[in-house]
């Protein structure tokens, strides 16, 4: 059974796991780059270092996001958003591939992100589509729908960036991709997971009836680094 307490840290799991080859970092902190995802992580329980270590690999003045405790953020740094999030588990699920949904390329990127900024599910970048499998439907030839998979800590993958165009929903297209995606994570031995707004009760509820099942509220701040620190720190 996959190692539970990796999902406690999912970004600092993923940069040092099954995603290192994306990682940028500065002694102890390290983020995607930012045409992939806009992530930056700290190990669990941050020492003063780790914390100087961010704010020299994400600049003075840079707003940097974060799961986790924003509170144990040192003097100086600003808390500019705290989002209450919930992160469900996939143990329950029962993965299902749909003939219907189609992987989603490089060549698909435009009109990705195009979805994205219509239906706003969340971050998605230029490269995010090379972080993992992403599936889409179609309809007359436009994208319609579409999830994948993001974070991936050793033996979990999430699913993220799920969502329908607004002419095309309460078809159950996003339930039926987000099962098309598991049956992908299922088969490499891993076990899905995902986040979403505490406040977004009525998608906790479609993904509860899909199986996930609720395992912890996972905070998400905005932090804002002094600007004071130095600038122009080397990237690793």
């Amino acid at each position: 059974m996959s190692d539970r307490r990796l999902l406690d840290n999912p970004v600092w799991a993923s940069l040092t796991g099954p995603h290192a080859r994306f990682a940028e970092g500065h002694g102890g902190a390290l983020r995607y780059p930012d045409d992939v995802s806009p992530f930056y992580a700290l190990p669990g329980d941050p020492s003063p270092t780790d914390w100087d270590d961010l704010a020299a690999l994400a600049g003075p003045g840079a707003t940097v996001p974060l799961t986790g405790d924003a509170s144990a953020a040192p003097d100086g740094w600003e808390v500019v958003t705290n989002i209450t999030g919930v992160q469900l588990v996939g143990d329950d699920v029962t993965p299902a591939t749909d003939d219907e949904a189609v992987r989603l390329e490089p060549a698909d990127v435009p009109e990705m992100l195009d979805l994205v900024e219509r239906t706003q599910p969340g971050p998605f970048r230029p490269r995010t589509v090379e972080l993992g499998t992403y599936l889409g439907i179609r309809r007359e030839g436009a994208l319609v729908a579409m999830a994948g998979e993001r974070l991936h800590p050793p033996g979990w993958t999430e699913i993220s960036a799920v969502c329908t165009d607004p002419g095309f929903r309460r078809q159950g297209l996003a339930s039926r991709l987000v099962l098309a995606v598991a049956a992908g994570i299922r088969a490499r031995g891993e076990t899905p997971f995902l986040h979403t707004a505490a406040e977004n009760t009525s998608a906790i509820r479609v993904y509860e009836a899909l199986g996930f099942r609720l395992r912890r509220q996972t905070p998400f701040a905005f932090i804002r680094v002094p600007a004071d620190v130095p600038a122009d720190v080397p990237v690793g």
